[in-house]
């Protein structure tokens, strides 16, 4: 029976708690349509907020794969044989489940990986409304009749790939897991979830609630395992006919490769190195909330986190004092409280990193504008042993700083002054990656130009970090390609097929070519 109320506080013993009333049988992979305990190496999982181990479960391996793969094969056969209004009616039974049990998910999204339970909510909240969104189009995938000459009728449909792997990262495993399957699904795959194997709990969770609620056995399974077993088998088996990644350029760039080789194509979302432009002319308060909420939102374990903070040299010193001062009076804490606005670090490798790239930017010449010290609630507390790393601003950041370029995944920003519109593109531009970024200016002409200029996928004016399903999502440059939301998403998720039909005695349109 799962846990619809909130504990009142993080600890391993209730994240353990959380999870056996979720999974009574052990934590797995979820295939034809139950969770299946694996009986490979152990996976050992950690309470971010206490940094204790709180339960294993067991790598499916190679011959888990197998399984998972030949269950969503025949899924895919019994789904894509559906008619869109069929499939639409399901998703839509879909999201009527997710909504219904959104408490429950955001209660294990919290206490199995330590994200805010504030967060969690509105990301279960938004996971629905992804359901929702693409049964409206599982109706709606068209093709295009097409006039060649001769005597023909050419038309084109829109076919599912089969099979579609979808790895989603560590920091928004249910988020993801929502937003990597409603699509394909909608568009008459199989999806084959591989989250990362430090949180695999709630995508496990959400699977089994989409089946309850009518998808057919093997049409909606995850793989919860390790990247070199589970993951590197689905990634190169000719049965999966597409694979999506949510993550870090160098294992993107090695799904990518693998999958490639065996004639799989990649969809790829990387990472970001976001730059967030103030100009004098903005209303600066409502820019240092957006500074704030751009960083340190998700404890900045965010792909399009505002981690550069570029300001008009005239307002600069200002400026960052005012995004100082309201980074002190974010609350830090326990994860389960409602209160807290920043949590712990997910895995206990990030925090590593994180740590270990706030120093480097302090030796490149970084000055640290904000705390480093735990308060006594944390200090002084269980909690004290967890993932935590204090919001974190560092001014005088250079282009010369390792901070400029380098992804840190965690609640650092780094700022610096610019003098010119030109100067504050040319930086923004500084970095090989281009998912997102933001423009703060009461100049609406000098925001349409920045915008236009900047390279990312996504840019903000006068606002940050506001995503929706509907809206083309992706990046430029190592941030990946492709889009994973919107309508167009449908045509990543199908292939178009070409027929010819002759209405009369019809020789080949192109008498003089063969193919």
């Amino acid at each position: 029976m799962s846990i619809t109320t909130a504990p009142t506080s993080s600890s391993a013993a209730t994240a353990k708690a959380v999870l056996d009333a979720a999974f009574p049988n052990g934590l797995g992979a979820f295939v034809a349509g139950r969770v299946a305990t694996g009986s490979g190496d152990a996976i050992t999982l950690t309470a971010a907020a206490t940094g204790e181990p709180f339960a294993t479960y067991a790598d499916p391996g190679a011959e888990g794969a197998n399984a998972i793969l030949e269950s969503s094969t025949a899924g895919a056969k019994v789904w894509g044989a559906l008619n869109g209004f069929e499939r639409a009616a399901i998703l839509r039974n879909v999201s009527r489940a997710v909504e219904q049990h959104a408490e429950e998910l955001a209660i294990l999204e919290s206490a199995t990986t330590g994200k805010p339970i504030r967060d969690a909510r509105v990301e279960a909240a938004k996971v629905a409304e992804m359901f929702g969104y693409y049964a409206g189009w599982a109706d709606k995938l068209t093709g295009q009749t097409i006039p060649v000459p001769g005597n023909w009728h050419t038309y084109t449909e829109r076919v599912p790939w089969g099979v579609v792997v979808a790895i989603t990262p560590w920091n928004a495993p249910m988020f993801t897991a929502g937003w990597n399957s409603a699509a394909p699904l909608a568009a008459g795959n199989a999806v084959i979830i591989k989250p990362s194997e430090f949180t695999p709990a709630s995508s496990v969770r959400l699977a089994q609630i989409a089946h309850e609620a009518g998808l057919p056995e093997g049409v909606f399974n995850v793989a919860a395992g390790l990247g070199q077993t589970v993951g590197a088998s689905l990634t190169t088996d000719r049965r999966v006919g597409k694979v999506s990644f949510i993550g870090s350029v160098p294992t993107g760039r090695r799904v990518a490769v693998a999958a490639a080789q065996a004639g799989i194509p990649a969809l790829l979302e990387l990472g970001g190195k976001s730059a967030n432009i103030v100009f004098a002319d903005a209303d600066l308060d409502r820019a240092a909330d957006g500074a704030i909420s751009a960083i340190f939102s998700g404890a900045g374990q965010s792909c399009v986190a505002g981690s550069r903070l570029l300001v008009e040299r005239s307002v600069h010193a200002r400026f960052v004092e005012m995004v100082a001062a309201k980074a002190a009076l974010l609350r830090v804490g326990d994860p389960l409280s409602a209160d807290t606005e920043v949590g712990p670090i997910i895995t206990p490798q990030q925090f590593a990193t994180v740590t270990s790239l706030i120093e480097a930017g302090v030796d490149d010449g970084g000055r640290r504008l904000t705390q480093a010290t735990l308060p006594e609630s944390l200090s002084g507390s269980a909690l004290k042993g967890g993932h935590w790393v204090m919001p974190t601003l560092l001014d005088g950041v250079s282009p010369a700083n390792r901070l400029e370029t380098t992804e840190v995944f965690g609640p650092v920003v780094g700022a610096d002054a610019f003098d010119t519109e030109a100067e504050a593109i040319a930086r923004a531009n500084n970095t090989n990656f281009g998912l997102a970024g933001a423009v703060w200016t009461s100049d609406v002409s000098r925001a349409h130009h920045v915008a236009r200029e900047v390279k990312a996928g996504t840019f903000w004016i006068n606002s940050y970090k506001t995503i929706h399903v509907a809206v083309p999502f992706g990046g430029f440059g190592d941030s990946g390609h492709g889009r994973s939301s919107g309508p167009g998403v449908l045509d990543e998720y199908t292939q178009a097929k070409a027929i010819w039909v002759p209405t009369r005695a019809a020789g080949s349109p192109f008498p003089s070519l063969s193919y």
